[in-house]
Order: C-alpha cells, then structure tokens, then sequence
C-alpha cells in the first residue's frame, strides 16, 4: 500500500527535544509526563525502561520544560502538545535553573579511562554554567575548584562532589534550587561489570550520586534513568527518597515506548494501516504496569525502511547480558531459554535492587534483568505466600530472533565462521554424516568453552550447551530435554517440524579421561535401545530417527551412532 500522505520525518538519532522540535520529526506528545512528575513532587525518582524505549528524549522534554535558560522558547518548543493547553502547568515553564548529565557514553574498558571520561563530560557540563566565574556568588576557593573542574584537571575527591557543587553554586546565582536531569546513571557501572571492575568503579559513583541526592539543600528535585535498578546498598545507600518506576511498578505506565493508540496514528498519518497486525507481530507484546506497549525504536525504523521487518533494536547497544547468560548456560537456564523460544513461559520471583555479582549465579536475579532489559515480558503475577511469583515470556518475533542470534554470538571466536561451521554440524547430524558430525563438534567445542565451564557438572554443562546448539534449528525442530520416554529419560531429543526431515535422539556421557571417551560414547548409544527411547518418536509418528552416544571430556569429543 502506498503513502497517503507527504513524507513525516522519523525522529531517528535525534533524543534532543529541541532539535526534535525545530527539524519538524514526527513526534509522539508525552507531554503529560511533566504534569504528572510536578504533581507527584518527588524529590528524586528513578526511570528504569529498556534502552532504546524513548528515555533521553523524554528527560530530555521536562528539562526544556523547565529550562530558565529556555524561558523565551518554551511556547514554541511545546505549542501544539497537550501541556501548552494547561495554563497552570505553563506558568512553571521556564522557572528552574536545570543540569543534565547523560552518562551513557561513560563506557571505557578500566576504571582510570571511565574517569577520565567523566571528568571531560563533568568539564563539559561546567562550560555550560562559566558565567557563574564572573559572578560574586562564588568564593575565590570555589571559583579554583570551579576552574580545575572546568580545565578538567579536578581531583578524583572534587569529580565525586562536583554535581553537588554545581547545583548549589546555581542555587546561589538564581536564588532558586536546580533540577537535576542524569540520563543513563547505570551506563558506567554496567560496563565495569563487563570489564571486572565493578568494585573500582562503585566506590567512585557512591558519593558522586549520594553527595547529589541525598541531603542535599540546593536540590529542588532529580529525575534519573536508567535499564536496571542497582540495589540501594550497592549504590544509594541511605537515598530514602528514591521513587522508581519501572516495567511492574510505579506510575507512568505509558511514559515510555508507544501505545497501540500511539502506533495506529502514526500509521495512519503514513498511509500504512494494513501494516499494523505485522507491527504487532515485530514489535508489540512489551507489558509495562498492565498497558501494552511497543518498541518504539523499531516501530520508527520500521517505517523508515519502507516497512521492512527487522530486529532494528538487536545492534543499539551492547546485548552483553544476555550474551554472558549464554555463554554459561547450564542444561536447566537451556531448557528454559528453549521453553520461551516455543513461545511457553517460566515462572519465577524476581529481584527488586539488582547486585552485578549476582547476576550469573542467582536465577532470580538472571531473569530479573532480562525482564528490565526488554529480552522479557511479565504477562501475570502470582501471589504465593507472600513472595509474588512472575509469569515471563518473549515479547515478540524480533526478540525472539535476538535469542538466535546471541546463541551463535555466545560461541563465537572472533573468526566470523561460527555460524557456518554449526550449520554444517548440524546438517551432518541430520543426514547421518557422523565422522563430520563429530568433527564440526569437536571445532565448535575448541571455539566455545573453556575447561572451566565443565568443573562442577559436566554432564550438565555439555547437555546445555547441545540444547543451546541444536535451537539454531528452532524453526525446523522442536526440541526436547530430559524427558520421560520408554524406560527413562533421553537427553535431547529433536522432532521435526516437517514430514520430509529425519528425528534426531542424543544421549550424552562425560567420560573422565580422553581414552575411556569411545567406551562412553558406545554406553551412551546402547543405553537409547535399552531404555527403548524412541517410544516418543513413534508416538509421533517419526519413523526415521538418527541416534547418537555422544562422550565428552574437556574440549575433546567421540560420537557413535552403529
């Protein structure tokens, strides 16, 4: 179907709402955003969204609200929104002296680059306020921190004060406290996890966030966002005042990413209504706080490539947290991440205040961050005993292919052949070839693990990483694990989804040493016809079933199938 109307730019790359304004992009008025965070009058609230849902462009609308520097603008940059026809609210427009920090692009491999990082956006920021060294609200001590803050020369002790300072040098100037705007807080404290130097870098950004929060005087209010709530013992430690909003709770339900109203008249202005049920397919299915809700930065590239579906929101950012979960898969997080690519769902409470450390080894604060970071949605909550349960699944198909994507990226050695030498693995195991079988395996196996991943459960770990291989072939097998067949329980096993393609039944052994590797493999084959395994198969009626024993020890591997 062809556009109905003239061309509406598309807002993308642009998350400053002046700039939005002035370039006449499509915009999405969620203006009632600032009434509602006025009326509440919290003194610091926290917006925790998935990246790419609207945040800095949102944070960037209330601060050009309240901007003082932007009084003579505000009825340009807001007319036709729903907040210019709400006198009341418009009498505050202009009102606050504001400082915006965005610490998103704060992501350097060790702690000294992160700082220095920080001072040159501090530095930055201070240029912004350099008239304040011309005035007398400054003593002559605070204009030389001023000017080794400005010259980015500061000590780490004066960049960890240095919001403070600034919000209380622009109370003095304007006789008025400062709003404090800090977009993506979590940005620099994610990426030391990634690099392992979390603790280096926490113990900077406690008192940098506490010194600006928490007691105060020359705040008014701060808005902060951010992907993941950090617990407050991490990094808000006695912050009573903190207020979040997030995808389970908190208010502003519908404050971030676009509505299906928002989405049907965007489409409707573009001429492209009978787009909108593959939309919905793509990109909806995200559950904030009851309301439905799609991913606006798809929606918008969607539209910008002539409605061509894609997983636009994969290659944003780092997925590194859904990459690490792979990477150190076991066999139960496999079947579950299996059980959601089906389209099923899993059941688990969830963590409130996210620790880092604790994201690989505590299953609730796993699937915690991934409902935060947008892999997840919540479509129901439980009560039991006090300690609510949460129903998780895949919003949609473009998530669902970031999944498949990631599983290859897990097992990736920077060599870019990843992808090819699994599919001819798993080509070879459905047609029988077992020595390439076997040797492809034995490759992927070099590529991918490490004698460490195998010290606690190997059998375990080896089932887990099978079950993560054999989902690049979700969309022609359906998978099975550890289920009841015959007279046991078979490993993996894959059922076609089309009548032309062969079952596949794998049964794994962890052999203690390389020369007791061919023994295993044949105890792991017989076992499938001791235990009458193929049951399942028949049942189903799959008649041509490949079977393999497969042993493994460390990074070797012997595979038999007669």
């Amino acid at each position: 179907m062809e556009k109905t109307t003239s061309f509406i730019p598309m807002p993308l790359g642009i998350s400053d709402f002046p700039t939005l304004r002035e370039r006449g992009c499509y915009f999405v008025d969620k203006t009632h955003v600032i009434r509602d965070l006025y009326t509440r009058r919290h003194m610091v609230t926290l917006f925790t969204r998935p990246r790419r849902f609207g945040k800095t462009l949102t944070l960037s609308m209330i601060a050009s609200f309240f901007d003082i520097t932007k009084k003579d603008r505000v009825q340009e940059l807001f007319a036709g929104t729903t907040i210019a026809d709400d006198a009341e609210m418009m009498k505050e427009a202009g009102t606050r002296p504001v400082v915006m920090i965005s610490l998103k692009d704060v992501t350097e491999a060790t702690p000294d680059r992160i700082l220095r990082l920080l001072g040159m956006l501090v530095s930055m920021t201070y240029k912004s306020y350099d008239f304040l060294l011309n005035d007398n609200c400054l003593s002559n001590d605070e204009k030389k921190i001023f000017q080794r803050i400005l010259a980015n020369k500061a000590q780490r002790e004066e960049l960890a004060l240095s919001v403070k300072l600034l919000t209380t040098f622009l109370h003095r100037y304007y006789g008025k406290r400062p709003i404090l705007f800090i977009d993506e807080y979590d940005a620099p404290i994610q990426c030391a996890w990634e690099h392992h130097c979390y603790d280096e870098v926490m113990s900077f950004f406690r008192p940098f966030f506490s010194s600006a929060f928490k007691d105060n005087p020359s705040l008014d209010s701060a808005v902060l966002t951010g992907v993941l709530r950090i617990a407050k013992e991490s990094i808000f430690s006695g912050l009573n005042n903190l207020v979040v909003s997030s995808v389970l709770s908190g208010g502003y339900r519908d404050a971030f990413g676009f509505t299906k109203e928002e989405v049907t008249l965007l489409s409707q202005k573009l001429g492209y209504t009978d787009k909108l049920s593959e939309l919905a397919e793509w990109y909806d299915g995200y559950n904030f706080q009851g309301i439905e809700i799609y991913n606006p930065w798809s929606v918008l590239n969607y539209f910008d490539q002539d409605c061509k579906p894609r997983a636009y929101w994969m290659n944003t950012s780092s997925n590194s947290i859904l990459h690490d979960l792979l990477t150190h898969a076991d066999r139960r997080r496999y079947e579950e991440i299996d059980r959601l690519m089906k389209g099923g769902s899993i059941v688990t409470p969830l963590t409130d205040g996210i620790i880092y450390q604790n994201i690989g080894a505590m299953r609730t604060a796993l699937w915690s961050v991934m409902l935060y970071t947008g892999y997840l949605k919540c479509t129901e909550t439980m009560d039991e005993d006090e300690l609510p349960q949460y129903v998780l699944s895949i919003p949609n198909h473009e998530i669902r292919s970031v999944y498949r994507t990631e599983i290859l990226q897990s097992l990736d050695d920077g060599t870019g052949n990843t992808e090819a030498a699994l599919y001819d693995m798993l080509q070879a195991m459905i047609t029988g070839d077992t020595a390439l079988f076997e040797e492809n395996l034995q490759d992927l196996l070099l590529r991918s693990m490490s004698y460490h991943d195998t010290a606690k459960t190997p059998e375990a770990f080896y089932h887990g990483l099978m079950l993560g291989f054999t989902l690049y072939y979700e969309h022609r097998y359906r998978t099975q694990s550890n289920r009841e067949s015959g007279y046991g329980r078979f490993d993996l096993a894959m059922f076609p989804k089309k009548a032309n393609l062969p079952g596949v039944l794998l049964e794994f052994k962890a052999a203690e040493t390389p020369d007791a590797l061919r023994s295993s493999a044949a105890e792991a084959f017989t076992q499938i016809a001791d235990k009458s395994y193929l049951t399942e198969f028949r049942a189903q009626n799959v008649t041509d079933v490949w079977c393999y024993g497969i042993a493994f020890c460390g990074k070797q591997v012997m595979i038999k199938n007669a």
